[in-house]
């Protein structure tokens, strides 16, 4: 998938074209030197900024990118510890530091390696998991029906295959959508988010995969209940300074999106920091809900770039290439009477050679 790195004219046509007329600067945009350390309270503060017609003001480009040197799941070492000690706490900043440090060496402002891209970490929290109910951080165990469907999910270009066609690829493989919640959590690369607010409405774009939601807030019905999509159908109110939106009409593909609706909480907790909280209630996947609680941060500067998934896409034009030539190896091998086991795509491994847990297979058992 290519990340380019032009900055995005970005204009959604109709009503986001109306919306941005109300826009103004957000705030904590301006310069700002070295990495800043945060516990990010989950009450806004007094001085929320406004919009003209006096809403709380959430506008401007965010992203999870110094939430992704925190875990999805509470690590053992952490049990019982929604936070960081100051011990623990002293020593992550200093952990992020030196990423970032060794990011910017790297050249290009630390752009030219993905496997750096994690080093953009300009706050550090004392979050000891994504998760933050249940208490113990841990994600819900999955129904039977979840762990059934799990075994017959598509193989994608991160299992061995064997690969026949694009429907053997997810959804975040073939570039359609990573879902409501999984556009927000923290990725290896494309974490930038971008609100717009106008009267009556609030519009949310998500870098990975370039998908967007028009939110009105005139308290309007959903769409029939006949109508899935995979981002559903979204409706907010304000409580407080808390933008809460509530997603119903959703298709059940993509993760945490099975049940009957999502709810997220968007709140705006210091200036250049927005809490964002997704509850995910999917009685037919997990044995119990749960809530994820994720910092987004507004650095100097910060753009969100175009993602040009399928234009430049060959992930699945490769995986499938190189399937079509094992068949063709497997069947001159037959010939020559060589029986062997097929040589998988990924052998095991993911993104950036972190293995998947997938089988792997060893030259010998080619042979």
């Amino acid at each position: 998938m290519n990340r380019q790195l032009v900055t995005v004219a970005w204009t959604l046509t109709g009503l986001i074209a109306v919306m941005s007329w109300a826009a103004r600067p957000v705030a904590g945009q301006s310069p700002a030197t070295g990495s800043k350390t945060t516990t990010a309270s989950k009450s806004a503060s007094p001085a929320t900024p406004r919009t003209p017609w006096g809403d709380p003001d959430l506008q401007g480009s965010w992203t999870t990118d110094s939430a992704y040197a925190i875990p999805m799941q509470r690590p053992q070492q952490f049990a019982g510890r929604a936070e960081l000690n100051d011990e623990e706490f002293k020593a992550k900043v200093e952990t992020d530091t030196k990423r970032r440090e060794r990011a910017l060496k790297i050249g290009d402002g630390g752009i030219g390696s993905i496997s750096e891209d994690a080093a953009w970490i300009t706050k550090t929290f004392r979050q000891t998991s994504l998760i933050v109910e249940p208490a113990d951080g841990k994600l819900p165990p999955l129904t039977p029906e979840a762990q059934r469907k799990q075994q017959l999910a598509p193989r994608g270009t991160y299992g061995n295959g064997p690969l026949d066609g694009p429907e053997d690829f997810g959804l975040y493989d073939r570039c359609i959508t990573l879902g409501v919640v999984g556009s927000v959590t923290p990725k290896i690369y494309g974490n930038g988010h971008r609100i717009v607010q106008g009267p009556g409405y609030v519009a949310f774009l998500n870098e990975m995969i370039h998908e967007h939601r028009i939110i009105p807030l005139d308290g309007r019905p959903h769409a029939g209940r006949n109508i899935k999509m995979y981002m559903g159908d979204s409706r907010g109110h304000w409580e407080g300074n808390t933008l809460v939106v509530e997603t119903t009409n959703l298709n059940g593909k993509p993760n945490y999106s099975g049940g009957e609706k999502v709810i997220e909480r968007f709140t705006r907790v210091e200036p250049d920091v927005l809490r964002y909280e997704a509850i995910i209630d999917d009685p037919k996947t997990y044995t119990r809900p749960f809530t994820i609680s994720i910092p987004l941060v507004s650095p100097p500067g910060y753009q969100v770039l175009a993602y040009d998934c399928h234009e430049g896409n060959k992930a699945l034009m490769q995986a499938l290439g190189g399937e079509r030539a094992e068949d063709k190896a497997l069947d001159q091998d037959l010939k020559k009477g060589i029986v062997r086991a097929r040589k998988p795509v990924q052998n095991g491994l993911g993104v950036g050679g972190s293995p998947t847990g997938a089988p792997v297979v060893s030259e010998a058992d080619t042979r």
